[in-house]
């Protein structure tokens, strides 16, 4: 997977992404645990938080890129938001998240991650999520498998509800909306093995490709939330849709991942 094909060679791409990765979460555990009140300000929601570890983080990201990659689009949680194309579908463009679990990053809990993903349109090409503080690298690019430290990942064999752990979250601003995933929520509760809300997408979608949890659902997702993970699940030989079944993932805000038995099943009960 080549220049000509993808304008880019993918693995450069890959180890870039990689790089960045690991300098951005190296900044991350700068701050973790050294956040003063100040560092914290909310985004219009009083739970929807950003710290400087974010903005610091972002830094890190989009200059390693911009250096490597200076004709690609960037994309990212906070700040930095390149201008849609008139041919997005052969736009290269990376979708950053800085710091995928703000919350669970201010808090102390070590489920939060920076994730890196590289698209081309509809395309996803490369995958990163780094999950610092459970030093875990999870890494795909397009036909090269998906890898946790360099360990090749497989989605589970789970096929049935009753035996599975599923995982959802749900969106900041719950209490404007008319889907806030609770109902969802209800209608797997009595079905299923488990249900766990990690606070992170991206790590709820490296979960699933490394077989830890058997399926993922979530509504009201952005881009940067969703691109790195749904190519780690797809590498590693999961199905990833909207909720309809469609290829609208990435902007279309809701998401479901999982091994393609137990991604109709999910598929079948989620709304939205």
């Amino acid at each position: 997977m080549s220049a000509p094909e993808f304008g880019v060679d993918l693995d450069e791409a890959l180890g870039e992404a990689l790089a960045a990765a690991r300098a951005a979460g190296d900044v991350l555990m700068e701050h973790f645990g050294r956040l003063q009140p100040a560092d914290i300000a909310s985004k219009g929601v009083r739970r929807d938080l950003v710290t400087a570890a974010d903005l610091a983080a972002e830094r890190v990201l989009v200059e390693r890129l911009r250096a490597r990659f200076p004709q690609h689009a960037i994309e990212s949680e906070e700040q930095v938001r390149d201008a849609r194309t008139s041919d997005e579908s052969r736009e290269l463009r990376w979708f950053l998240d800085p710091l995928d679990g703000t919350l669970n990053f201010v808090h102390q809990l070590p489920a939060f991650a920076v994730s890196i993903g590289l698209m081309r349109g509809a395309q996803p090409l490369v995958g990163v999520v780094h999950a610092p503080r459970l030093g875990e690298t999870f890494a795909a690019r397009l036909g090269g498998g998906a890898t946790v430290n360099g360990q090749a990942l497989r989605v589970s064999r789970c096929a049935e509800l009753e035996d599975a752990i599923l995982a959802t979250g749900f969106p900041y601003r719950r209490g404007e909306l008319a889907h806030d995933n609770l109902e969802n929520f209800r209608s797997f509760f009595y079905s299923v093995r488990g249900i766990r809300r990690m606070g992170s997408a991206a790590i709820d979608l490296a979960f699933v490709a490394a077989g830890r949890f058997d399926g993922f659902w979530e509504l009201h997702l952005a881009p940067h939330d969703v691109a790195a993970g749904a190519l780690l699940v797809r590498e590693a030989g999961g199905l990833v849709t909207d909720a309809d079944g469609g290829e609208d993932w990435l902007r279309g805000g809701h998401i479901v991942a999982a091994p393609t038995a137990m991604h109709r099943l999910i598929s079948a009960r989620v709304r939205h």
